[in-house]
């Protein structure tokens, strides 16, 4: 059996970690438990270190994707689970990751169900990610940003300098194993509500996750997403000419606006998807 390392980004996470780490030793007991402390006010450290784990921490809160990335890159073991700290994920659905795993993915992700979402807001957005991800990537995808998964910790870390430090890791990180031929699965899982306060702040990053959208697309195939809106400038263009002819006799300022927008979508598409190339292509240096 391959080595296994679970990480756990974690910011002011006590209340849940009482009663997590210890279950974690329980039913893992050979594992490398790596606590990543975000620059917790709490005494979540604390709790860490008395429990006997390896505790990372920040100086200052960094970031989810921070935490992550530093718990990777401390992490010693062929495999990596990563979880939340603050009591959603069941200890026991490790195992089921795992042997998902075991059949010869390169990584597996917890898929929540409706009943596990914060809010039926939360469900229609990540809703709405899946379906625009699977739409792009032409896999399915039931589940966008959980951030529960299972990988080779190999090729994970190859993508480490792709991640952000923002909630936004699991987008990441998902579209990077597909753009790049890895193979990813899906098992359900059912979350349990939180302990504690969410650190999601609703408006600052609601706005934070709409930038995801965009994310998706130029991180896996950006003239995926930059040519249908270049298509539709295009089509405007082009009819407003028509309807400016027939009417007016004449071709109107607004008639070029509308196709110079459209050939510069284009061109700026085809420059990212150059981009893209490269940043996947620093992996096989």
């Amino acid at each position: 059996m391959n080595s296994l390392s679970i990480i756990l980004p974690c910011f002011n996470e006590a209340a849940s970690l009482k009663t997590l780490l210890p279950l974690l030793k329980q039913h893992y007991p050979k594992a490398e438990i790596i606590l990543v402390d975000d620059g917790s006010t709490d005494n979540s450290a604390d709790i860490g270190q008395q429990t006997g784990i390896v505790v990372v921490k920040h100086p200052y809160r960094m970031g989810n994707g921070a935490s992550i990335k530093s718990g990777a890159r401390a992490a010693t073991s062929e495999i990596l689970v990563f979880m939340d700290a603050d009591g959603q994920h069941h200890p026991q659905d490790i195992t089921l990751l795992l042997q998902q795993l075991n059949t010869g993915y390169d990584m597996v992700v917890g898929a929540r169900s409706r009943v596990s979402q914060a809010s039926i807001g939360r469900w229609w957005a990540n809703s709405f990610y899946n379906h625009i991800a699977s739409w792009i990537t032409g896999h399915k995808i039931q589940d966008l940003t959980s951030g529960f998964r299972a990988v080779n910790a190999k090729k994970f870390k190859e993508f480490i300098y792709l991640l952000p430090n923002s909630f936004s890791y699991p987008t990441t990180v998902t579209m990077a194993f597909f753009r790049t031929g890895y193979s990813v699965s899906y098992v359900p899982i059912v979350a349990a509500k939180r302990i504690g306060k969410s650190h999601i702040n609703p408006l600052k990053d609601g706005m934070r996750f709409l930038l995801i959208i965009l994310k998706i697309g130029t991180l896996y195939s950006p003239l995926k997403l930059f040519f249908p809106l270049s298509f539709c400038f295009f089509s405007l263009g082009i009819g407003y000419y028509i309807y400016t002819f027939l009417t007016f006799g004449r071709f109107t300022n607004m008639g070029m606006l509308l196709l110079i927008c459209s050939l510069l979508i284009f061109l700026i598409g085809l420059v990212s998807e150059q981009i893209t190339q490269l940043l996947y292509s620093r992996k096989e240096l």
